[in-house]
This record gives structure tokens, sequence and C-alpha cells, in this order.
């Protein structure tokens, strides 16, 4: 686990977090879920499709992995965080050229505001305590190479949006004003795409921006992104030793 890197870049990829066993066994109910044919282009829907939340078997186990554990540890902390019950909303993205709402930059929202919409998400909202959200997640539920629609991800964008949100206080923005901002105070970065291996995971910062593209390749990608929620709140200004990467990070942002 590199901890320092998560902690500077905003990410890391754990590879072979999960059995590639697991990942067939998750594709395969969502294909059946999709009544699609994966040996029939003809039947899939594109360019993306998103499915809610799995809690079958196999989707439970690929979340609740030993090395998975251990990694929430490392940089949530031990008992701060909330074992997953299922493996979260997925979005599958199919070989196609045309764009999607979801390849626009963006930081993941996690709780409502008073003026928030149940049924929509871009009412919902973040804070400089990344309240209701550890981690933000990327499990790799097919290989993903160059082509196949890697989701983007801007290095380092996690100290910038902490001090996006940061004058924001508990209220935080929501995610239309928040993508707006980070994109902005995040432009300039160097880009990384989460490419890999079935089995792979992303663990990111809450604050990470990042963004989908078109997929140019010519198997359909599939990906997993739970949020890991906090079983206690983030704490805020205290020294690197007594805090954790995920503390470090945000704390690190206004004095760096």
């Amino acid at each position: 686990m590199h901890v320092d890197s998560f902690i500077e870049d905003g990410f890391v990829h754990l590879k072979g977090a999960f059995p590639r066993a697991l990942a067939d066994g998750c594709r395969e109910i969502i294909w059946r879920d999709l009544g699609a044919d994966p040996g029939d282009p003809s039947t899939w829907p594109g360019p993306i499709a998103a499915r809610p939340d799995h809690a079958e078997p196999p989707f439970v186990a690929a979340a609740n992995t030993p090395r998975l554990h251990a990694a929430f540890d490392a940089l949530v902390g031990e008992d701060r965080w909330t074992p997953r019950t299922s493996l979260g909303g997925f979005v599958i993205r199919f070989p196609a050229d045309e764009p999607a709402v979801v390849d626009g930059w963006h930081v993941d929202v996690s709780f409502p505001g008073p003026g928030s919409s149940p049924d929509d998400y871009l009412t919902w909202r973040a804070n400089v305590s990344s309240r209701d959200r550890a981690l933000l997640m990327f499990f790799l539920l097919s290989d993903v190479g160059p082509d196949d629609a890697p989701t983007r991800l801007r290095i380092g964008s996690h100290r910038h949006v902490a001090r996006v949100l940061e004058p924001e206080g508990e209220d935080g923005l929501d995610a239309r004003e928040l993508a707006r901002r980070a994109d902005a105070a995040t432009a300039h970065l160097p880009t990384a795409q989460a490419t890999g291996r079935a089995g792979d995971v992303y663990l990111c910062h809450p604050f990470l921006v990042h963004a989908g593209q078109p997929h140019h390749g010519t198997a359909p990608r599939f990906l997993a992104q739970p949020k890991l929620s906090p079983s206690k709140p983030l704490r805020l200004g205290l020294p690197a030793m007594s805090s954790t990467p995920v503390e470090t990070a945000i704390t690190q942002a206004f004095t760096h």
C-alpha cells in the first residue's frame, strides 16, 4: 500500500484486490440484468448503461476481501469505516464514440442538503469534512485498457478541491457548483487513466476530480463505483502522526 502516493496523488491502484473469478460472476449477473447477450453486440445497450446496487454473494465477496479491508484500515483508519454489504451502482460502457453526461470533470457528492431532491443526485452536496464518504472507489469488473473508456483521474486534484470546499463550511457545495469550481481549479493538472485487470480496484480520496470518456475498444467495460462510508467523522487539523491518510491529505492542502 503506497500511502504516501495516496496523500500526494489522491489515489492508489490496488492490483488483484479481489479474484478475477468474482469479477466474472458479477458480470454474468449484470448481463442477465441487462437482458443482453455478451456474444451478440446487436443486443447491447449503448453507449452507456447504469445499473443499480447489487448485493448478490459475488458482489459482497468482491467488496470484502482481506486485502481490501487492510487497505481501508491503512487509508481510513481501523474502526473508522463501515463494511460494504453490496457493490454499489455500476456503469457499463459499450464501444461508441458518443460522450455521456458522466464524461465531464466532477467530484462525487455524498449527502443531501435541506433543498436537495432524493431523485436528483446533482442537488446533493459535499463538504470539507467529506461527510458520509471515506473513499471513492472504482472496482474493475473487466479488463480495462487505454481504449476501453478508463476513468480519467486528475492527479493531486483532491488538494485543490479541499481548498475550494474549506470556506463553504458544513453545508459545502452541490454537485453542479462543485463540478464547476473543481474543474476550474484543477484544469492545469496532469491526468492518469484507471486502466487495469478485472479484480483491480482504484482507491481514491473522496475529493479526487475524475471523468469518464467514450469507449473506443471492442469489449464492454464493467465498472462498479461504490463509496466507502465512514463510521466516524473525519478529524481535520491533527498532526500527521495522529491522523489517517485521508485526513492528512486534507489538512496538508491548507498548509502546502
